[in-house]
């Protein structure tokens, strides 16, 4: 996973970057949570898919808490808690909230890669973005859901 790393350009980081990494972090938290609150409705066989998944946003949140440091900001705070988009109560609701939190993620990580110049946080933002929609690709298929995939991921 590349996380994204501080560059020459990261202490004048863009206003308009800058507050779309943070509202990209803000993603980052609810992922984590929205994995965290899956895991007692999904069944062993996809455990390791979960923890794989919640691994992921943990190490992307914990490099965009560093960026924002090393920019001067002070990184946004994860919320207690979040409203999931429907009451989570089994398996597929589950993982309906974990496709909703990649599909989130893409987008949150598809606005920093359109606000900033800066190569590193543009290589770090595609990748955060295609992993999110690699990922949520895989639950749509743990669910049955069709079509698996969808144009342009990130896109609102």
């Amino acid at each position: 996973m590349t996380s994204p790393q501080p560059s020459a350009t990261t202490a004048t980081m863009e206003p308009e970057a800058l507050a779309a990494v943070q509202r990209a972090l803000a993603a980052e938290h609810a992922a984590d949570w929205a994995y965290g609150l899956a895991t007692a409705f999904v069944k062993d066989s996809l455990q390791n898919a979960l923890r794989e998944g919640a691994t992921l946003h943990r190490a992307r949140r914990d490099s965009t808490e560093r960026l924002l440091r090393d920019a001067g900001a002070t990184p946004v705070a994860a919320e207690p808690g979040y409203a999931p988009p429907q009451p989570v109560t089994d398996q597929p609701t589950a993982i309906t909230l974990l496709v909703t939190a990649e599909t989130d993620a893409a987008a949150a990580w598809r606005a920093v890669l359109e606000r900033t110049a800066d190569a590193n946080l543009r290589r770090s933002s595609l990748d955060a973005l295609t992993s999110a929609a690699v990922r949520a690709t895989r639950w749509r298929k743990a669910a049955g859901a069709t079509p698996l995939t969808v144009p342009f991921p990130g896109q609102p």
